[in-house]
């Protein structure tokens, strides 16, 4: 595992160069990313390029043992381009232009834009073609950031109709897959079809779900014009693009099929808050699940090591609230990434800004160019994952290190995500809130998870969740039964197989095809207001005590094979109505649980499902506290602002060789183990 950093030379003078290089070197730096948004520095003037200030910098970069990882600079095109070709501009909804002046002003579908990247593209990807010094590179810069997925010109508008020439053969077969004789939206022709407008009422649904997968092919076939540019210009350098946390617009399971390494862009304490959670500790550190459930994704897409191309330094500047991290808290997130499979760290950034839109966001070094908190976090951090596995490979796979072997996977899809969001049916229903309830009680069990795509190979898995499976095909529900029958042990969340591919009802009732499998259908659903008190206990529960909450969503379950495993409480129509049920299918069995749970229901959900898939795992570990398996060595990190004592059930002679710290840990501090100690592991918090 490596540690890197993101570096700007363009603004700072020459003469601090070379200091600057040192000092990474001398913190243990290994890769440095660079060029991100330069190509005004680079192209001053149409055809005019100045590569000489970058070659001086991935020289230096060289001649102190680090690696230069580029970016094409395509994000943020400059401003005399936007003058002479202002075609390239995206259009809001309503036709507003979003105007030169910041970034990410661009439409992926402007042919006017495409051919300008490829020029760039092309001139850098031909500049550095045989520099061994430049390892890989970065596309372009979190695509559709800022709100910049959708764009309505146009181009889009034409774009789109041609997408939609290739998906239906004509307008009729259009309206039939889509349902629009509902208040009169027939189209007499695909060339009457527009991009979406202003209008009264939401947008159709089954139009807004097409109009979603255009958007994200868009994204996908811009970002493959610049990886198709610069493996032809050398196959030997890695092609990655950095995602972002929780990002719903792109389907990143199949833009992956274009990179050789998957990234993503850490800052916990900025996470947390568009989460919606503020408490002292989640401020000071973030939320361990919410980042590890990221670090997850981003392992899945291509089922090997990643990276975190940009990890938060100190304060960050967009933020509702700019909370400085604890104490030791940029340590932390290095290893906690490390542990779930990332073979670099790469902070964001070297050095405080001193002009623009970012001068609020932390560097490793300070404004003056001195140490800032974040530098000696990374310092150490370096020194101890290189102990640790012997550093990362410049393809992004570790050479000490395997990936993480996990024994559950959670099935999560884009199109689910878009389908369900045009008719949440809740103020508070959120997709990623509803996997996240089942995610966490994993993690605070110590289970390795990995987050797939439905039509991933499941053999390997001893476990499956599948949260929110909006819509199914015929092959998955085989797929799945076939799972089930071999003995796998499925678990199915809420509005599951509700919808068709094209997000309308099914004829029959919920969950349509899969009613076989789950041994249920289901009667009636509510969405309910946080206000209300709501919940469920198991069947033969007697008591109060055994009343578990749900949130948000509910569904009143019809067994017919299955056997009712929890029922409603809540006083009203609701008691005593089924909300989950398992069935026994083959060597395997199913369960459906038709509520969003809260944290002691998701909890006795996950440790049942454990139990039946004989998964190896932890008690219970404290909030905050989290311990991860990677190829046989055990991290335990504390995420809490609380000293916590670590103990292990022996086992005849065997002791533990703790790699790094020990079985007692300060807050925001983390201990590394020799071997998969989960299974022996507990954790308490000290008084």
């Amino acid at each position: 595992m490596s540690i890197g950093v993101c570096y700007f030379p363009e603004h700072w003078p020459s003469e601090r160069w070379e200091r600057d290089v040192e000092q990474m070197a001398e913190a243990g730096i290994e890769y440095v990313r660079m060029a991100e948004f330069s190509w005004a520095v680079l192209e001053p003037e149409r055809g005019e390029f100045d590569f000489e200030w970058l070659d001086e910098a991935v020289e230096l970069i060289d001649d102190h043992g680090m690696k230069a990882v580029l970016c094409t600079p395509t994000a943020s095109p400059p401003r005399w381009l936007v003058d002479e070709r202002p075609e390239i501009l995206q259009r809001d909804r309503d036709g507003t232009i979003k105007h030169a002046g910041s970034r990410r002003h661009y439409c992926f579908n402007s042919p006017a834009y495409r051919e300008e990247t490829e020029r760039v593209v092309r001139e850098m990807a031909d500049h550095y073609a045989d520099d061994p010094r430049v390892v890989g590179w970065q596309t372009d810069n979190e695509y559709g950031c800022h709100g910049t997925a959708d764009c309505y010109c146009e181009d889009c508008a034409d774009a789109f109709r041609d997408w939609l020439d290739e998906r239906y053969a004509d307008a009729d077969e259009l309206n039939e897959a889509w349902g629009t004789t509902f208040w009169s939206q027939q189209y007499d022709s695909i060339e009457d079809v527009d991009v979406p407008k202003p209008t009264p009422a939401q947008d159709h649904p089954s139009y807004a779900l097409d109009f979603r997968r255009f958007t994200s092919d868009s994204i996908i076939e811009y970002n493959r014009l610049q990886t198709d540019l610069l493996e032809e210009y050398n196959d030997d350098w890695f092609v990655t693009h950095n995602f972002m946390n929780l990002f719903p617009s792109l389907d990143i399971y199949e833009m992956g099929e274009d990179l050789d390494l998957v990234s993503w862009d850490s800052y916990p304490t900025g996470h947390v808050q568009e989460a919606g959670e503020s408490s002292h500790d989640e401020l000071r550190a973030g939320n361990p699940d919410l980042l590890s459930f990221n670090h997850d994704l981003y392992r899945s897409i291509l089922g090997k090591p990643f990276w975190v191309m940009e990890q938060q330094p100190g304060d960050v500047n967009w933020p509702p609230h700019s909370a400085q991290p604890a104490e030791g808290a940029m340590r932390l997130w290095a290893h906690h990434a490390t542990a779930h499979g990332a073979d670099a760290v790469v902070y964001f950034r070297w050095r405080r800004c001193l002009e623009a839109q970012e001068q609020y966001h932390a560097g490793l070094r300070k404004q003056d160019g001195s140490a800032d908190r974040g530098y000696h976090d990374a310092q150490t951090a370096a020194d101890e994952l290189l102990d640790i596995e012997g550093g990362a490979g410049a393809d992004g796979d570790s050479e000490g290190l395997e990936t993480t072997d996990s024994p559950v996977a959670i099935l999560h899809d884009y199109e689910n995500i878009w389908a369900i969001a045009g008719q949440e049916h809740a103020p508070d229903f959120d997709y990623w809130a509803l996997l996240q309830s089942f995610y966490r009680p994993l993690r605070a069990r110590g289970v390795s998870v990995d987050v797939v795509h439905p039509e991933s190979d499941l053999e390997g898995y001893d476990a499956v969740i599948a949260p929110a499976l909006h819509m199914v095909t015929a092959d998955l529900v085989d797929r799945l039964t076939e799972y089930a029958e071999s003995g796998g042990q499925l678990l199915f969340g809420p509005r599951t197989g509700v919808k068709d591919e094209y997000n309308k009802f099914r004829p029959e009732p919920q969950p349509g095809p899969l009613a076989d499998l789950v041994g249920a259908t289901v009667d009636q659903h509510e969405s309910a207001p946080g206000h209300l008190e709501t919940t469920v206990a198991p069947v033969d529960a007697d008591g109060e005590s055994d009343d578990l909450p749900y949130r948000t969503w509910a569904e009143w379950l019809n067994p017919t094979t299955a056997e009712p495993t929890f029922e409603y409480t809540s006083e009203g129509i609701t008691a005593g109505k089924t909300a989950a049920v398992r069935n026994t299918v083959g060597d395997g069995a199913v369960v459906y649980c038709g509520v969003q749970p809260e944290a002691r229901l998701g909890d006795e959900l996950i440790g049942a499902l454990l139990e039946r898939a004989a998964v190896s795992h932890a008690g219970a570990l404290p909030t905050g506290v989290r311990a991860t398996v990677r190829d046989g060595v055990t991290w335990i990190c504390n995420f809490t602002s609380d000293e916590v004592t670590v103990e292990l059930e022996r086992t005849g002679e065997e002791t533990t060789d703790w790699r790094l710290g020990g079985p007692e840990l300060e807050p925001f501090d983390l201990s590394v183990a020799d071997g998969d100690v989960i299974d022996r592991l507990s954790v308490s918090i000290d008084d």
